[in-house]
């Protein structure tokens, strides 16, 4: 409602007005694009570096050399440093693999051993030549204990190497070199050797001793199995003892002393190394065997006889054998 009061408009709402009326607030808010495709490279970085430089407590320059100086170079070593086998001691004591014989691998390292300590008195090295020790039983019940190489044509030697040790340890016979990769020029390369990391020799250190454990539990398995076998054999020709003693024999009638004696001769004749002979008396009375001895000067005579499936060899006096006429 509007009144004219002393040239002043004077407004209030009216009473038809609503009190309460709701209102909307906009906010339009600028923004600036700056499109940097638009700029050169040169304006581009002076911006970065203005933005970087505006910061408080802020050194990007520092930054970027500390970043620098962390940061290993890498080094292009020239052919002719790979050549020098004397850098090969930078690194101190590392494990490195020789090539030898495959039949003879346990004896080269024992002369490569006794060679390097008598060049090199004072030098620390160990040569290792991972083989297991097999044991096998001989025919006279003695053990024989044989190496078997777990890398036939590789021993391993451990040592601060360089030109000198490396050329020493070349010429020991039986040695054909080491193991590594070939380095140089087309106009000069050597067989540069490679070390071994720790990691794979507790590999091979490992394999060793599981082929050791197995080796040696074989052998205490035959040993057994042999116990065995030598104890049913003894119980079965016990028993075949003791059934022979209990056969009853008919007695016959002894010979006069001109028949005896006509007979030992005509025995003692007859009997030959390889005949066939029966036993008249005796244990073994009776039975056939093949005549593998005959010892005139004592008298006596080996005999085999067949029993269970094997030959059993007894001595026998010559008078109670018989040769024995085939059929």
């Amino acid at each position: 409602m509007m009144k004219l009061q002393g040239g002043l408009l004077q407004w209030s709402p009216s009473s038809l007005i609503p009190s309460a009326i709701k209102t909307t607030h906009l906010s339009i808010s600028a923004c600036v694009v700056e499109r940097n495709h638009q700029l050169t490279a040169r304006e581009r970085r002076q911006l970065r570096n203005e933005r970087r430089e505006s910061k408080s407590g802020y050194s990007w320059r520092e930054e970027v050399e500390e970043r620098l100086i962390k940061k290993p170079k890498k080094r292009y070593a020239s052919w002719t440093e790979e050549l020098n086998l004397d850098t090969l001691a930078e690194a101190g004591q590392q494990w490195w693999v020789v090539r030898v014989s495959r039949v003879r691998g346990h004896e080269t390292a024992q002369v490569l051993a006794r060679a390097l300590a008598r060049q090199f008195p004072e030098m620390e090295f160990t040569v290792y030549a991972p083989a297991v020790q097999v044991k096998r039983k001989l025919k006279n019940g003695s053990i024989s204990v044989k190496p078997r190489p777990v890398f036939p044509g590789c021993i391993f030697i451990r040592c601060i190497l360089n030109k000198e040790i490396h050329d020493a340890i070349r010429e020991v016979e039986g040695v054909g070199g080491f193991i590594g990769s070939k380095v140089g020029n087309t106009k000069r390369q050597i067989n540069k050797p490679r070390p071994v990391d720790d990691s794979d020799l507790e590999a091979i250190f490992k394999q060793a001793k599981e082929e050791q454990e197995k080796a040696d539990s074989e052998f205490d398995e035959g040993q057994r199995a042999e116990e065995e076998a030598s104890l049913a054999s003894q119980e079965l020709l016990a028993s075949s003892s003791d059934a022979i003693e209990t056969v009853e024999t008919k007695p016959k009638r002894a010979p006069g002393k001109a028949a005896l004696a006509t007979e030992t001769k005509t025995k003692k004749k007859k009997l030959a190394a390889g005949s066939t002979v029966r036993v008249l008396s005796g244990t073994f009375a009776e039975f056939v065997g093949n005549l593998k001895k005959l010892n005139r000067k004592t008298a006596m005579a080996t005999v085999g006889f067949t029993l269970f499936g094997k030959e059993t060899l007894v001595e026998i006096d010559i008078n109670e054998l018989v040769p024995e006429i085939q059929s």
